[in-house]
C-alpha cells in the first residue's frame, strides 16, 4: 500500500471513529422454507421446463443409461476431473469422455476450440433454489472451470435431490462467497430488438437436468 493511500485511509478512518454503526437491516423475508421435501423438487422440476430445459428423473444405478440415452451413439464430451465416475456410461469407439483439470494453465486443460468441437459437457451442481429455477455451479472439481459448462452446447446437470432448496437465501447460504459462481436458469438465450428469442447464444443451447435420488 502506497503512502499516500495510507494516509488517505488513516483520515477516513479518523473521520468516522465517532460515527453510530448503522442499525441492523430487518429482514421480513423468508430465510427458510417450510414446504415439503417433495414440493420443492417438483417446483423446480416446474421451473425449469417452463425455461425450456428438459428434466429427467434418475437413480444411482440409472444415472449412467440416462447419460448414455442423452449423449447418443456418437459423441465426445467433456468432463469435470472431480466428476463420480460411476455416474458415467463406458467409453466405446464413438462415444468418450475427456477430463478437464479445472484450471486453464494446465497442458492438458482444454482450449475453447477443443471445448467448441465436443458435443457435450456433464456436470454435478452445487445447490439448485426451486424458487426461481436456477441451478449454482460454483467452480467445484466435480462442476469444473466456467469455459466448461459455457462453451459446449449441451450441458448435462446433475443436481442430487439433497442439493435442492426452495428459498434464494437458502441456496446462498451453501455458497462459498469467494467461488466462481455461474447460475443457471434453463438454456442459454436472449432475445433481439425484436423480441425474436434466440437459444445458445451466451451458452448451451440445450439444458438437460437430472434430478439424482
Amino acid at each position: 500500500m502506497t503512502d499516500a493511500k495510507t494516509e488517505i485511509l488513516n483520515r477516513i478512518r479518523g473521520a468516522l471513529h465517532d460515527t453510530p454503526a448503522p442499525a441492523p437491516a430487518e429482514r421480513r423475508y423468508r430465510r427458510a422454507s417450510e414446504r415439503p421435501r417433495e414440493e420443492v423438487v417438483e417446483m423446480l422440476e416446474d421451473r425449469l421446463v417452463d425455461y425450456r430445459a428438459a428434466v429427467h428423473h434418475e437413480t444411482p444405478e440409472s444415472l449412467p443409461g440416462r447419460i448414455a440415452e442423452l449423449l447418443g451413439a456418437s459423441a465426445r464430451y467433456v468432463v469435470p476431473a472431480g466428476l463420480d465416475l460411476s455416474w458415467l456410461p463406458e467409453d466405446t469407439a464413438a462415444r468418450r469422455a475427456l477430463a478437464d483439470p479445472g484450471d486453464a494453465r494446465a497442458a492438458s486443460a482444454l482450449g475453447v476450440r477443443e471445448l467448441n468441437a465436443v458435443d457435450a459437457v456433464v456436470t454435478s451442481s452445487t445447490v439448485s433454489c426451486a424458487e426461481t429455477g436456477t441451478i449454482f455451479l460454483t467452480g467445484r472439481p466435480d462442476e469444473g472451470r466456467r469455459a466448461i459448462s459455457l462453451v459446449p452446447d449441451h450441458h448435462i446437470c446433475v443436481v442430487p435431490l439433497d442439493t435442492v432448496v426452495e428459498l434464494i437465501p437458502e441456496a446462498l447460504a451453501r455458497v462459498e462467497p469467494t467461488a466462481p459462481v455461474t447460475m443457471i436458469s434453463g438454456p442459454s438465450a436472449t432475445s433481439d430488438i425484436e423480441l425474436e428469442r434466440v437459444e445458445g447464444v451466451h451458452g448451451p443451447r440445450t439444458l438437460d437436468v437430472i434430478l439424482l435420488g
